[in-house]
């Protein structure tokens, strides 16, 4: 039976972080700094040198991967957009929008990787880069493990026609829909939407009519707790929010100090009747980049060896 959740997280320490005009072609929620970038720099590696230390402490395997200085990669950070890790032994790598980006998937991660865990497939959607569609990994998709389903918003950067395709060939279905924020199409699904065991979070109202209603009685018919999030939450990473699990088996909710602050009692509650919060500052990095604590963690599904 599948999971939904693991404790083996992988992490990319960045080398080269900063702001990306690439990228905030679709990403609203990307701001340019008003400091050097090498403040931001020294920032945003604070700011994961704090995350990582706080879910070690919390008793989740971390394994952190040193960015490399050449070539500059400033969205490192957000390992998950361009690799996937699943329980079958799939490995899936994907196609990204911006140049600059494409340069994060490296060869030597999966390798290291195979010393460990059991690889039995390789899956690689890059290709559809050439055609400029594009699937940025579980940013464009949020999945339901258990039931396999692939949700996603449609934007530039995810691309339905090879959603399809990967839908059909990791055996999901994809429930696909259009949101909107600041009158700008939500370029990745995982800042809108979160799904763990026993409970699932959305924002409804930022999707086209009558899809957020659908995807609302979609949600609940697998039997998760329904949390509803309000737009001006999404804008603080409350959407961009990440379960996972410890060494005992406890499921863990983590975010974003913004996010978490962003939360009303009623939604808190809901959280806590099946997660233990963690939450972290990482406003650098979510002001910047345009991603949050979700899009810092690659799961790792993988079987060991």
């Amino acid at each position: 039976m599948s999971s939904q959740t693991t404790s083996k997280i992988i992490m990319v320490r960045p080398a080269a972080f900063g702001y990306n005009p690439e990228t905030a072609a679709n990403n609203t929620f990307q701001h340019i700094p008003d400091v050097a970038n090498d403040v931001v720099k020294a920032k945003a590696i604070e700011e994961f040198d704090r995350l990582v230390a706080l879910l070690v402490a919390e008793g989740v395997d971390v394994n952190v991967i040193q960015d490399t200085p050449v070539p500059v990669t400033p969205d490192a950070i957000f390992p998950n957009n361009w690799i996937s890790f699943h329980e079958d032994g799939t490995v899936v790598t994907y196609p990204m929008f911006a140049g600059l980006r494409r340069a994060e998937r490296r060869e030597e991660i999966i390798q290291d990787l195979e010393q460990e865990f059991n690889i039995l497939q390789r899956l690689d959607f890059e290709r559809y880069e050439s055609k400029d569609m594009f699937l940025e990994g579980t940013g464009s998709m949020v999945l339901d493990r258990i039931n396999k389903i692939a949700y996603a918003c449609i934007s530039p950067r995810t691309d339905a026609e090879v959603l399809d395709r990967w839908c059909s060939m990791m055996d999901y279905t994809p429930f696909t829909f259009v949101a909107r924020y600041h009158g700008q199409e939500i370029y990745h699904t995982n800042v809108m939407m979160a799904i763990g065991d026993g409970i699932s979070l959305a924002c409804f109202e930022v999707i086209d009519a009558p899809r957020g209603e659908e995807l609302a009685a979609h949600l609940a018919s697998f039997g998760r707790e329904v949390v509803a999030l309000r737009a001006e939450q999404i804008g603080s990473f409350a959407g961009n929010m990440l379960a996972i699990r410890n060494a005992k088996g406890e499921q863990l909710m983590v975010m974003s100090r913004s996010a978490h602050l962003s939360l009303d009692e009623a939604q808190l509650a809901a959280i806590h009747r099946h997660a233990r919060i963690v939450s972290s500052d990482v406003h650098t990095i979510e002001t910047i980049g345009g991603g949050s604590v979700r899009c810092m963690i690659a799961e790792n599904f993988l079987p060991h060896n």
